[in-house]
């Protein structure tokens, strides 16, 4: 079922598996950019840097042909376009159009290599496939971006278990649908903007997936009171004093389009079903972000915060003055918007915004995980796995009290590694850190009793029984450490660097 509105001007998606093909056999795909770019040009391309990429396609080979075309926005000559592509069927399907003597794409198609190998093409508007993050650039309203930092972020976070149902909300060019598509029976994919929808319908066509049953409408509306297992949305988060890009800007006041989504969430997710969103929220006077959060979580759902940066107020009105290309227009016209912006502001007594991954899980507890934190430093990417380890770890110590943790047995995760810090030469450490080589890369300092711990934890014994040997080793009373420790067991497992032994 679809329930959008025509896209006119746009190319139908009917003959789609004709023009796959001929970009397949060319080449044009992830990998094949990067063996004839080279990685510097392929790297500058992802920035929307092209100079480097024209001077790699300067050949007349067909993959050169179709990088000119589709990702550098070049006209090239009727006769190369026809040795690349089904030249008849792409302007018939107005894929391409004439221009003269010359042929010129109307869309950005972008190859974009999926998480199993696949060879997958993102479709967008003219320049915004080029790096994605380049933003609108001066174009209009409407306009809709392809691949970039925010869409690869999400959809590198997003838990890939096999699930009924899934909802993309705010779909844009698709991305997310994309990948729902390989693990989800049903995939619905909503958007407020008609011609994001029929870019989707293009992108799913292209990249030979499953279609999708996608809706017009704004939030949850257009899915009235469905319930779904699995909810994306990398939404039109920027906090902007007016709605001038349909991408971006959500039309609600300050942060409350990303409130709304986690608020209504709760409703719309099947029992044991997560939400995963990428949010911007204002840092406001007097009050701690970590609260402001924490206020938005649904009923019953567990949710993990993670706060990724935080830009003061004027780095994100110029960072986003930068995506819609104002800067480069009349000064006057870009000093009267930047001071809206500073003006919003401050009539919102907002002093910075944070920008960050929120997760719910509908786990149904009455006492519910609420982790807010904040998180700054590299992380490996896919994490889907890590963040459903996450919430699993918080089910294992909601049900076990300190008495059920030390009958307990643990395993160091396998991929933490213990590092000794002090001086060279020097009897003994002055610290012993914890150190995650992989997922989040956390590190924590841990006490003798904290190191001998992880240094035994094998899953043969029970946690008090190892805290028996260590305070016999130390000439403590094991009663007291058994007292103090489960608190700090307790940090280590939250964190993922102990793994309960589960019968």
């Amino acid at each position: 079922m679809s329930t959008t509105s025509p896209a006119p001007g746009l190319p139908s998606p009917d003959r789609s598996p004709r023009l796959r093909e001929a970009l397949l056999a060319a080449d044009f795909t992830a990998d094949g950019l990067l063996d004839l770019l080279g990685a510097p040009a392929y790297a500058a391309l992802a920035r929307s840097e092209t100079v480097p990429a024209l001077r790699a396609t300067r050949g007349d080979g067909v993959l050169d042909t179709l990088v000119q075309l589709f990702l550098l926005q070049r006209s090239v000559a009727s006769g190369r376009a026809r040795a690349a592509l089904p030249l008849d069927e792409c302007l018939a399907d107005g894929w391409v159009v004439q221009d003269g003597e010359d042929v010129r794409a109307t869309v950005d198609v972008r190859p974009y290599g999926g998480p199993e190998g696949q060879d997958w093409f993102i479709v967008s508007d003219l320049g915004c496939a080029v790096g994605g993050a380049g933003g609108a650039s001066g174009q209009g309203e409407g306009v809709v971006l392809g691949v970039g930092g925010a869409s690869t972020t999400l959809a590198g976070i997003t838990i890939r278990t096999s699930v009924s149902s899934a909802l993309d909300l705010g779909t844009g060019s698709g991305i997310q649908a994309l990948h729902a598509t390989q693990h989800a029976i049903r995939v619905t994919a909503t958007d407020l903007n008609p011609r994001a929808l029929h870019f989707a319908r293009l992108t799913l066509a292209l990249s030979a997936a499953p279609e999708a049953d996608l809706r017009e409408g704004s939030l949850y509306e257009p899915v009235h009171k469905d319930t779904f297992d699995l909810i994306v949305s990398n939404p039109p988060f920027v906090i902007s004093p007016g709605a001038r890009l349909t991408y971006r800007d959500g039309g609600m006041g300050g942060d409350d389009l990303c409130r709304s989504l986690v608020q209504q969430a709760g409703d719309r997710l099947n029992d044991g079903g997560y939400a995963q969103f990428l949010a911007n929220w204002q840092h406001v006077e007097g009050e701690e972000w970590q609260e402001r959060l924490r206020s938005w979580v649904p009923r019953g759902c567990d949710a993990w915060i993670v706060q990724r940066e935080v830009q003061d107020v004027t780095q994100y009105a110029e960072l986003w003055l930068r995506d819609s290309g104002d800067h480069r227009g009349d000064p006057a016209q870009y000093a009267a918007r930047y001071e809206a912006w500073l003006d919003e502001f401050e009539a919102r007594k907002t002093k910075a915004v944070g920008f960050g991954w929120i997760t719910l899980r509908k786990s149904g507890s009455e006492r519910p995980s609420i982790v807010a934190e904040e998180w700054p430093h590299p992380v490996e990417q896919p994490l889907g796995a890590g963040v459903q380890a996450h919430f699993e770890r918080q089910d294992y110590l909601r049900t076990h009290d300190d008495a059920a943790l030390l009958a307990g047995h643990f395993t160091l995760a396998p991929e933490v590694v213990q590092e000794q810090v002090g001086l060279p030469g020097a009897e003994d450490p002055e610290h012993v850190v914890l150190r995650q080589n992989r997922g989040m890369r956390r590190a924590t300092k841990v006490d003798t009793v904290g190191a001998g711990f992880a240094g035994v934890c094998d899953g043969t014994l029970s946690a008090g029984r190892i805290l028996d040997a260590i305070a016999q080793l130390l000439d403590e009373d094991p009663v007291v450490l058994r007292d103090r420790t489960p608190q700090a067991l307790r940090l280590l497992v939250e964190e993922g660097f102990l793994e309960p032994v589960r019968p």
